[in-house]
């Protein structure tokens, strides 16, 4: 089945047409906004995680592990760190779960958890900017390494790193897993090659390490240093959303291959931060390595710790080559991810808006100049104050819906065990997810900013985690869970679900766009015998195929 994106809903049959003409013209898509169906899932688990892994290639975690240990000393950095993977792993299990099992990116999840069909556009766009915030972070690294090795003046690698990613990028998945498969070996063995060398032939290096203290001079753990190191760890949080937008690809789980399917969503979803943890560790230890070299601003920079790394145990004109090769893979990597995911957000929130879909591509080119904004604006230099704030909305969120998830629909049973995304089948705002979501996030960063006092500052993090899981369960248990669901029968006889419990594969037509998709794409059409898709539903600009409400 050929991917068939764009919709346009109207009721001129001839306008009709031509949309739809245009629609199966448009096949670099990646089943944006809809769910991704097993026609199209042909990968295996082992290689869907692969290729969501890849991703984690980033050098951002080297940075903002190097920035906690400078600031805080290694004990609280290490502590940070370890906190902020804990939650990371427990909010994005549910998560993963959901994205790999239903086949719907972390936007469609958020809709039926709580949020409603309008009121994950919030949420839609939160996670848009956590794509181009760190698309801007890579990219600032790629630069430094650009200018280490090429010379390139550093507006310049902001313009490369911006660029080269474009190719990439376009045709979705099918590159992707292609790009990520076969650079993941070569960065592995970039970045641990270094480290196991420098602690096996100097274990001084461990030594001086674990006694570094930090700028503050005090090598004692605090909870003040932890909390506000692991608040700048947990902007890290909303990644798992990145995970889904390649988990929603794993293929059917099964008796036969439900231990690699459950290996693979586990690996490439909540474990993600396993890897991310470790890097922010070698951070800090490459950081201290390289200090007295370099000084604490170029310390922070992988380009320089890695060049330091390869410095003491490879000849001199391999170095550099070397350290840059690694920056430039790793960023790619990552890049690639950050301006696919950021262009499925932006386009799911402006087609619901709007109710028009415009095509991927216009939003691929409005995240990457977001974040070349950034870039020349020297965001690196105030990098753990952005995250910082940052990450107290990702937190709100993501912890939101996996409460939701995993109280609500598993514990209480008041919100619908199965996700539901479609247009008229959801309220368009749930209070339970919207109240918990700005309740949590504005407190937090009411704290954040000192606004309750310097003493709670760092706890914004711990706030934003506890108002959201404590209030989506009340807003439940308040609203008795009225406002998830706006009919429970989507007129459609054949079942949603196959005898194993996943999403049916059987096929039928819409009668908009003359296309086939699978049956959780499509609802019945308010005013024809006859189905229409999920897209064609949201940019029906006059509501003529919508079902109405019965709950």
């Amino acid at each position: 089945m050929s991917t068939t994106e764009s919709r346009q809903t109207t009721t001129t049959p001839g306008t009709t047409r031509t949309a739809a003409d245009q629609a199966v013209k448009e096949t670099l898509e990646d089943y944006t906004l809809r769910f991704a169906p097993r026609s199209y899932r042909r990968w295996t688990p082992m290689v869907v995680a692969t290729t969501a892994l890849g991703g984690i290639a980033y050098m951002a975690d080297f940075s903002i592990g190097a920035g906690i240990g400078l600031a805080h000393g290694t004990g609280n950095a290490l502590a940070a760190i370890a906190v902020a993977a804990v939650v990371i792993f427990l909010t994005g299990f549910p998560l993963a779960y959901y994205g790999a099992r239903y086949n719907i990116d972390l936007d469609l999840i958020t809709r039926g958890s709580g949020f409603g069909y309008y009121g994950s556009v919030l949420t839609s766009v939160i996670f848009a900017s956590f794509t181009f915030i760190f698309f801007a972070l890579e990219g600032s690294i790629m630069a430094q390494g650009l200018k280490l090795g090429l010379g390139l003046p550093l507006w310049l690698g902001y313009l490369v790193s911006t660029l080269m990613v474009i190719p990439l990028v376009i045709y979705g998945m099918k590159a992707l897993s292609k790009l990520q498969v076969w650079t993941t070996p070569i960065w592995l063995l970039l970045m641990v090659g270094p480290l196991v060398y420098l602690i096996t032939t100097d274990p001084g290096t461990v030594d001086q390490f674990l006694a570094y203290a930090g700028t503050d001079g005090d090598s004692g753990v605090n909870t003040a240093s932890v909390l506000l190191g692991a608040g700048v760890c947990l902007s890290l949080i909303a990644q798992i959303g990145e995970q889904i937008d390649y988990l929603r690809f794993m293929p059917p789980k099964t008796e036969t291959n439900k231990r690699t399917w459950w290996t693979a969503v586990v690996m490439a979803g909540p474990g993600w931060v396993v890897l991310g943890a470790l890097k922010q560790a070698i951070g800090v230890f490459l950081a201290v390595y390289i200090l007295a070299k370099v000084g604490p601003a170029a310390a922070t920079e992988p380009i320089q710790q890695f060049r330091g790394a390869f410095d003491a145990m490879m000849p001199s004109w391999m170095v550099i080559p070397l350290a840059v090769a690694l920056v430039v893979i790793s960023q790619i990597k990552i890049n690639v991810t950050n301006a696919y995911s950021g262009s499925l957000a932006w386009t799911n929130s402006f087609t619901r808006v709007t109710k028009h879909y415009p095509g991927r591509m216009v939003f691929v080119l409005a995240n990457l100049g977001f974040a070349l904004a950034l870039m020349e604006a020297d965001m690196f230099s105030f990098l753990n104050g952005i995250l910082g704030f940052y990450s107290n909305c990702a937190i709100a969120w993501v912890v939101t819906v996996a409460t939701d998830i995993g109280i609500n629909k598993y514990v209480l049973k008041l919100s619908p065990l199965q996700p539901e995304f479609r247009r008229g089948m959801l309220h368009a705002i749930n209070p339970v997810g919207v109240v918990a979501f700005v309740a949590a996030s504005g407190l937090s960063i009411a704290m954040y900013f000192h606004l309750l006092g310097d003493a709670l500052q760092p706890y914004s993090p711990v706030a934003a985690a506890a108002i959201a899981f404590l209030l989506t369960p009340l807003m439940a248990v308040v609203t008795k869970g009225r406002y998830y669901l706006r009919r429970t029968d989507d007129g459609i006889t054949e079942p949603l679900m196959d005898a194993d419990g996943n999403p049916s594969a059987v096929s039928l037509d819409c009668h908009v766009c003359d296309q086939p998709y699978e049956r959780p794409d499509l609802t019945a059409c308010a005013t024809h015998d006859a189905m229409v898709c999920s897209l064609c539903l949201s940019t029906d600009k006059v509501g003529d195929h919508v079902l109405p409400a019965t709950a």
